[in-house]
């Protein structure tokens, strides 16, 4: 059957439809392909390999998550660079950006002479002006700078309790740099000398909280030692200083080595100070202490540049003439040399020997001094008497002397010379010869025996000998036999455990039984005025009577213990009085005995806790508040009757066991 002319054309028209469709889908595929592997590739090669790309139809989808907003476009600006831009899809995102941390809060505290500078970002829920105030008022007045910036975060833990102690410590440091952060305190300061620096380090770490962490660094000036004395002697005791100083730790590292080999075993306190009469100072200090070791024993002296080289009585002759034209020679020329070598004792055939000269002081722990022995006149003697007077006190001093006109002129300075050198010992005695000085005793200062070795050396002039004997005692230390505030404390309560503070029935008045107690109790105290620490009184009741009036008689009698201690002229500026009423209960409030346990007086030792407000919290008064109190102290202190139904019977006070 032949097709009609209609129906072949039907069947071309739908071929050629098919082959174009082919053809375009093909075409289609084709562009696909490698606009979407162009794209990709591009973006690989420029670093982008969290991009996703796929294709569709003419247009190149490009997703993925970008690190940041400037990475997202940089990568569309290579995809657009590929293909049409207006053919790319963004089907990017960035990532999520991180909360902002906290800024750190912290306050920088600058102060010195010309006032007080605050530095640093602090939460806007302090109170600023208080702060200041407070400043103002712990540096006497000074100007405060406030450089602070406020953000609104709240505090974060112990920022408070850092924040307190650095303002607390900051009281006692005029030059320094205090920095605070939550839960740590660095401190930077300067001390006048090395006493204040001990004593600034003992208040720093002596009431530290608990919570916070405290790092300090305290600069003393060096002192300065004149005259710059070293003492070195080797006698029965073995190789030894008694006194040494140098200018710099690397002479004073020469010096230790010097020693070492000559003998000392114990590391040498050699004082680091200002003052040194010459560079080549160590040099000609090391050449004694060899010159020393060489002679076998004896001592060498340098007070500056005057050297006292003294040896032995059995030294051989040729021995010390030729150690001491060894040293003579290599000493630098601004060193003068004075050599000695005793002669042996005289021995003694028929008649006895005449007796030789002598002085003598002693110096008991009471204080008293006895002054024995030959002076040359009676207005020598009254020079004697009225320069001891000076360092040992008016009616501390005892004259036993006689008069000896045949005595040597240089007799009265070495008898002044010894009473000063006497005068640095808590106990001791000093003997003077015409040709040697003693000073032996007990000390409370480390550097005791450096300073008399410099006044001996000093005052005696040149080529002359003398010996010292003394020992440190750190019992006698007035820092380091400090009470802590614990042990204050404990000395409180052992007293109470003893006897008890009571009040007259339902009054807040001391009972007269109670005075020796209080007595104690102030000379407690006043034994520990030099300890910083802070003390609460607490007043506890028993649960008789209405609480409200419990509290108030709580109160009252805290407070009229602290005024019992202002009588006594204790210093009360770090002891605030707070009654508790029936709410601290250490026995049981339904036996009588248990109510007479619990009504009590405490003494706390406070950990920098603020007194509570509104609470009838009474702080110490001065120094001043207690010179002007005329009650005598041996009655008690009255304070007005609060009998409102409160308890009942005689009270009794006793510490917390």
């Amino acid at each position: 059957m032949r097709l009609g002319p209609k129906i072949i054309s039907a069947v071309s028209l739908a071929l050629a439809a098919a082959g174009c469709l082919g053809v375009a889908t093909l075409a289609a595929d084709i562009i696909e392909s490698r606009s979407g592997d162009a794209v990709r590739l591009a973006l690989i090669d420029a670093g982008y390999d969290w991009t996703e790309v796929h294709t569709d139809g003419l247009q190149v989808h490009v997703g993925g998550i970008a690190p940041t907003e400037a990475e997202r476009f940089k990568a569309l600006h290579v995809a657009g660079t590929m293909v049409d831009a207006a053919r790319i899809v963004d089907r990017t995102a960035v990532t999520p950006s991180k909360p902002l941390a906290q800024p750190r809060l912290s306050i920088e505290i600058l102060r010195n002479d010309d006032g007080v500078t605050l530095i640093g970002l602090v939460p806007d829920t302090l109170d600023r002006a208080a702060m200041v105030k407070e400043i103002t008022a712990l540096s006497e007045g000074a100007a405060v700078t406030d450089l602070l910036e406020a953000a609104s975060y709240p505090p974060p833990p112990d920022w408070e309790s850092s924040v307190q102690y650095g303002l607390n410590v900051l009281a006692r440091l005029p030059r320094s740099k205090v920095s605070i952060v939550a839960g740590a305190v660095t401190i930077d300061a300067i001390a006048d000398s090395e006493e204040e620096k001990a004593d600034l380090e003992a208040a720093i770490t002596r009431r530290v909280p608990d919570t916070v962490e405290v790092t300090y660094t305290i600069a003393a000036p060096r002192p300065v030692i004149t005259p710059f004395t070293l003492r070195f002697l080797i006698d029965e005791g073995g190789p030894h200083f008694d006194a040494c100083s140098v200018d710099t730790p690397r002479n004073q590292t020469r010096l230790v080595k010097a020693a070492t080999e000559a003998g000392v075993t114990d590391t040498p306190e050699c004082i680091l100070g200002l003052g040194v009469p010459t560079p080549e100072w160590t040099d000609a200090a090391i050449l004694g202490i060899r010159a020393v070791a060489e002679l076998g024993g004896g001592s060498v002296t340098f007070a500056d540049a005057d050297v006292t080289l003294v040896a032995t009585e059995t030294t051989p002759e040729n021995t010390f003439d030729r150690v001491v034209g060894e040293l003579e020679s290599n000493l630098p020329e601004v060193f003068s040399l004075h050599s000695v070598l005793p002669e042996p004792a005289a021995e003694e055939d028929g008649d006895a020997a005449p007796e030789a000269p002598e002085f003598g002081a002693s110096l008991g722990a009471d204080g008293k001094v006895t002054l024995g022995g030959r002076l040359n006149n009676a207005v020598v003697r009254k020079t004697v008497e009225s320069y001891a007077k000076a360092h040992f006190g008016a009616e501390a001093v005892h004259m036993a002397t006689r008069v000896d006109e045949e005595l040597p002129e240089p007799w009265p300075l070495r008898v002044l010379a010894a009473l000063e050198a006497l005068s640095q010992l808590e106990e001791g005695s000093t003997v003077v010869t015409e040709d040697f000085v003693e000073v032996r005793g007990i000390t409370g200062r480390k550097g005791a025996k450096a300073e008399i070795a410099r006044i001996l050396a000093e005052k005696l002039g040149e080529a002359q000998d003398f010996g010292i004997e003394v020992t440190y005692d750190e019992a006698l230390d007035p820092i380091a036999a400090l009470p802590s505030p614990e042990e204050c404390v404990e000395l409180i309560k052992s007293a109470q455990s003893l006897d008890k503070i009571t009040f007259e029935p339902s009054s807040s008045e001391i009972s007269g039984s109670a005075v020796g107690i209080v007595n104690e109790i102030a000379d407690i105290l006043k034994g520990c005025k030099d300890v910083e620490m802070q003390i609460e009184i607490a007043g506890h009741t028993d649960s008789q009577g209405r609480e409200e009036m419990n509290l108030e008689l709580s109160q009252s009698r805290a407070n009229a213990v602290l005024e019992a201690l202002i009588a006594r002229r204790v210093l009360t500026s770090a002891i605030t009085a707070r009654g508790y009423g029936e709410a601290e209960p250490i026995a049981d409030n339904d036996t009588e005995e248990g109510r007479e346990e619990n009504r009590r007086i405490e003494f706390r030792l406070l950990k920098d806790e603020p007194a509570a407000e509104g609470e009838g919290s009474e702080s110490g008064g001065t120094e001043a508040e207690a010179a002007e109190s005329t009650e005598p102290t041996g009655e008690a202190d009255a304070a007005p009757d609060t009998n409102d139904g409160a308890e009942t019977g005689q009270d009794s006070t006793e510490e917390v066991q």
